[in-house]
């Protein structure tokens, strides 16, 4: 790799790497260490091809899960089995790794600005602006369907089909136009214990001592040619375990979490 190589995006693999070395060893322990990361599935990522995966995860923090799968993705490549002991693997890190977030999200300091050079994939969602929902949907930016694509061809992609932290939302059919029309194979991870661990954003350690977990599950079985986008949506919702039905079998520390959220939004 040479000194001024690039990714797709125009952005230097040097820096790239640094960045990722340097906040993955900030970061270390807030997953093992103040709180310890339960990971369950890493033998799956490194059975996977090294480009067109496309991770769906549901979502608790706005940057704590993404930093969580980059350390799992490189430990697991590094042939640690469900563990990040040692964080050497950091040192040479999977650079085709991309995340989809929200382009306000990522335009809201200059923290999450830097942490965007390490892979963000910005995307104008359609259904909310400036932390509310809105009325008038917005026509999709043909850009960030591309961005998607061209991040594809090159490597990994981590989204979020829910577009939101809140529990149980409906996953956005625009991640099932994306399954259909690309191919990925996609891998679905589910994640709990992070919202109790961090403030929204995630980038504050709320408490100390919580166990979080984080499962990596086989691919799904997608019929890309004749299953339905709603078909697809349905498939998604139940491997993040984010189906209306999960609500039935919801812890109730769960449930207590997230009503304490929702008090607290109303000040």
């Amino acid at each position: 790799m040479g000194l001024f190589a690039r990714n797709p995006f125009g952005h230097i693999l040097f820096i790239k790497k640094w960045l990722i070395r340097i906040f993955g060893a900030l970061t270390h322990k807030r997953y093992r260490g103040f709180n310890d990361l339960h990971i369950d599935g890493s033998e799956i990522i490194k059975s996977l091809p090294d480009k067109n995966v496309l991770f769906i995860s549901n979502h608790q923090t706005y940057f704590a899960d993404v930093v969580a799968m980059f350390h799992v993705f490189n430990a697991s490549l590094s042939g640690r089995e469900d563990n990040i002991k040692n964080i050497g693997y950091l040192w040479q890190p999977k650079m085709n790794i991309y995340y989809v977030a929200a382009s306000e999200t990522m335009k809201s300091g200059l923290l999450p600005r830097i942490l965007s050079y390490v892979g963000a994939i910005t995307v104008e969602r359609t259904w909310r602006a400036g932390g509310k929902d809105v009325t008038e949907k917005r026509e999709v930016n043909p850009n960030d369907t591309e961005n998607i694509r061209i991040a594809l061809e090159d490597g990994w992609v981590i989204t979020f089909p829910q577009g939101t932290t809140r529990s149980f939302k409906p996953v956005r059919k625009g991640t099932a136009h994306i399954i259909k029309q690309h191919r990925p194979v996609v891998v679905p991870i589910v994640i709990d214990g992070f919202r109790r661990s961090f403030d929204r954003k995630g980038l504050r350690v709320k408490k100390k001592g919580i166990l979080q977990s984080f499962t990596i599950k086989e691919p799904l079985d997608i019929d890309y040619d004749n299953d339905t986008i709603e078909q697809i949506v349905e498939k998604v919702e139940y491997a993040i375990e984010q189906h209306p039905s999960f609500l039935k079998v919801i812890p109730a520390e769960e449930i207590e979490a997230q009503e304490e959220l929702n008090r607290l939004r109303k000040f």
